[in-house]
């Protein structure tokens, strides 16, 4: 595992974003790095007791935008958060995590794989609480106006009516960020705290591209020969590319009808949508773009 770097406010590496905060930290313990400043950055947060839906759109906007080189900040909390940070990860862009504890400590404990992935993988775990600290209830409100501070945007997924989630929301529209909030069903909890966002006039998350274009992010170049493109295909993903229908279908039901592992098929499906061969709908279903 890497060092932990101190950059105090007077480093030339400290974030620029979190110089104009009312209460900036008086420095960040880094295991890794950074993000970019040259690179446009979204923060996705949301409910740690989320639901499928959730955690399903979570990772399906933190892919999209990743795969289009946005950079996604998070809290590595259960649930959304994690989420986040997986979709991230598929996406090849760096991720990077804003802790409520030291930053050489994993809370919890069950994301220790996704920590070190983090870490090791060209993004970064934060933490303005010295190496060692504990996870105290009272560090997590407090991280969430670095979370805010880092993102050029905010991406709430999941939150119920008084969530962590809507803290982080209230930190980015008090530094002037743009709030976005995935909709959901009036009778559920879960979605009370997003749909509540909507109605006081945060930006509604209808797709990735509806935050592309908020973040400027020009349109991806329509690919060229795109049938040459699927002929140069390993057999492996000639294999599943052809199980890809108009309708679409999910990861379990391709992985079943082509004989391949679960995880191979992620793979794959995953260096499908990026070659733009494929693409993945909000409901988890993959299908040809090859009409």
């Amino acid at each position: 595992m890497k060092k932990l770097i101190y950059y105090g406010k007077n480093h030339p590496g400290y974030p620029e974003k979190l110089k104009v905060l009312e209460s900036p930290p008086a420095g960040l313990y880094v295991l890794g790095k950074l993000p970019d400043p040259d690179r446009k950055t979204a923060a996705i947060v949301g409910a740690r007791s989320c639901s499928v839906y959730g955690r399903r759109q979570a990772r399906f906007f933190a892919r999209a935008l990743s795969a289009r080189g946005i950079q996604i900040v998070s809290g590595l909390a259960s649930g959304i958060d994690r989420a986040a940070h997986e979709g991230a990860l598929e996406g090849g862009t760096q991720t990077f995590a804003v802790l409520g504890c030291g930053a050489d400590v994993c809370y919890p404990r069950e994301n220790f794989g996704i920590y070190r992935q983090i870490a090791q993988g060209g993004g970064g775990i934060l933490s303005e609480f010295e190496p060692g600290s504990r996870p105290l209830g009272w560090h997590f409100p407090r991280r969430n106006r670095i979370i805010s501070g880092l993102a050029d945007l905010v991406l709430v997924v999941e939150a119920r009516a008084r969530s962590g989630a809507l803290i982080t929301a209230d930190c980015a529209l008090e530094q002037g960020k743009t709030v976005y909030a995935v909709p959901g069903r009036l009778e559920d909890p879960l979605s009370e705290g997003c749909n509540r966002l909507i109605f006081q006039g945060a930006g509604t998350a209808l797709s990735p591209q509806v935050l592309l274009e908020e973040l400027d992010v020009p349109d991806r170049p329509a690919a060229q020969d795109p049938e040459e493109k699927r002929g140069a295909l390993p057999e492996e993903f000639q294999r599943i590319f052809r199980c890809l229908g108009p309708e679409g279908k999910t990861l379990e039901t391709v992985s079943r009808e082509t004989g391949t592992t679960v995880e191979e098929t992620a793979r794959i499906l995953m260096r499908l949508e990026l070659e733009g061969l494929a693409e993945e709908d909000s409901r988890g279903y993959c299908r040809s773009c090859l009409r």
